[in-house]
């Protein structure tokens, strides 16, 4: 007598390509809330509400408290001597860099002013990432990344004699500087991600400054009573911004290359203008739309420019060190 076999429902999974588009786009658009999620929990100069550094390291406080009991869920393996390395210049840059120097910065300036200086991100995050993967932009990538650079801060001067100013103080120093440590970040978690699972990356790295964030954020704690949006803001960029967003973003860097996807982010500074203007009431016009519909066409395009493997040297024991017998690029690149 034949026993029926049970039936088995496929599983609809999106192929790699898409699945990494779809994951970056995911990052990319938690990300943008970021700025203005920031500047609802610190405040402005004149109605300040939690101090900078509590929400910096704050976020990272209670973003590390997850992360542990996300990988004791997880059962995750514990990183090798070389990806502590790695994860304590990746928590340098994305658990403490950016958080602190853009909190203190966005108590100066308003988020959309902000979204234009960190406009840039992607080709520091794609220069970065090149130099860890081995690989080798081409022309039309970096001519798409620089136009849709130009694209940027071509809005930021048209842009400069409405409600947006650049004239150049201490608060654009920081955001350059939270630039900087973000692109290293972002760079190091893409390729951590290759290794081992996107979400463990920024998990092992939240937990691995514990130590420090756990203590501080309690010593920083907030005195005196604030407004219940703040505390939403801080909600905000504690759970979504330093970790979640995290778990889709270097997962989209590690299936596509973090060449290629880091240019997703050059859509990120107007999605952070248009929760601006929803969020905080701050200007947004037709010339935003405008050069955000431009700088779509730009990331496009770059998307199809091809992304080179640097080649690496194979020999079998047969073979002289002058004949090589194939090139054999790093695992994960340019893919």
């Amino acid at each position: 007598m034949n026993t029926p076999r049970a039936t088995q429902i496929p599983r609809f999974r999106l192929p790699v390509g898409w699945e990494a588009v779809a994951l970056g786009l995911l990052g990319v658009g938690l990300f943008a809330l970021s700025l203005p999620m920031t500047r609802l929990a610190v405040g402005s100069s004149q109605q300040p509400q939690l101090s900078p550094e509590f929400v910096a390291l704050g976020r990272a406080a209670v973003a590390g408290v997850l992360a542990a009991l996300w990988l004791l869920v997880q059962r995750a393996t514990w990183p090798q001597p070389r990806e502590w390395v790695l994860l304590g210049a990746m928590a340098g840059g994305v658990v403490f860099g950016f958080p602190l120097l853009t909190s203190i910065a966005l108590r100066q300036v308003d988020a959309v002013h902000a979204s234009l200086i960190l406009a840039l991100l992607p080709l520091f995050t794609a220069a970065i990432g090149a130099l860890l993967a081995g690989q080798r932009p081409s022309l039309g990538f970096w001519a798409c990344a620089l136009v849709g650079a130009a694209l940027v801060m071509g809005y930021a001067v048209l842009h400069g004699g409405g409600g947006v100013s650049l004239q150049w103080h201490l608060a654009d120093g920081l955001l350059v500087g939270a630039m900087l440590a973000a692109a290293l970040g972002y760079a190091l978690g893409g390729h951590l991600s290759r290794s081992r699972p996107a979400g463990q990356v920024i998990s092992w790295a939240l937990v691995l400054s514990l130590p420090i964030t756990l203590p501080a954020a309690w010593w920083l704690r907030p005195g005196a009573a604030v407004q219940a949006a703040a505390w939403g803001g801080f909600a905000y960029v504690a759970v979504v911004s330093m970790w979640l967003g995290f778990l889709a973003w270097y997962r989209a860097l590690a299936l596509g290359g973090t060449v290629r996807f880091s240019q997703l982010q050059l859509l990120q500074p107007f999605l952070s203008m248009l929760a601006a203007a929803a969020l905080l009431r701050e200007t947004l016009d037709t010339t935003t739309l405008l050069f955000a519909a431009g700088v779509l066409g730009v990331v496009f395009l770059a998307r199809r420019m091809p992304v080179h493997a640097a080649p690496s040297t194979v020999f079998t024991h047969k073979e002289t060190p002058g004949r090589p017998k194939f090139p054999c690029p790093p695992r994960g690149a340019g893919r």
